[in-house]
């Protein structure tokens, strides 16, 4: 019988490549409480405005994205962290090729 390892460290960058004018992702943890989700925009991709009832975190290995947040705009860069608040309308669009991690919190 095969052992299944629990952990192991990983470069986050190297988990998903972009592909070109498309927007990639890969779920990385789903579970009832919330969802760690990568994401590789191409440059010009992005989201709508949308609004979650979830808070979540949105944080930038790579790249740089506009961020829009309750009318307000952000500019997050590669090692940067922007928290957005539950039920606030947001959008966003990466500047160049962007990698995304978004952490969702259920509850």
């Amino acid at each position: 019988m095969s052992e299944q390892k629990l952990t192991e460290v990983k470069n986050l960058s190297a988990q998903l490549n972009y592909q070109d004018e498309s927007i990639v992702s890969k779920i990385l943890i789903k579970k009832e409480t919330g969802n760690v989700t990568l994401f590789a925009f191409d440059a010009g991709q992005g989201l709508t405005e949308h609004t979650s009832p979830y808070e979540a975190l949105v944080f930038i290995p790579e790249g740089k994205m506009d961020i829009k947040v309750g009318g307000e705009n952000y500019t997050v860069s590669s090692g940067e962290l922007l928290k957005l608040p539950a039920a606030i309308p947001h959008a966003l669009k990466a500047v160049e090729k962007t990698k995304m991690m978004l952490i969702m919190i259920k509850g």
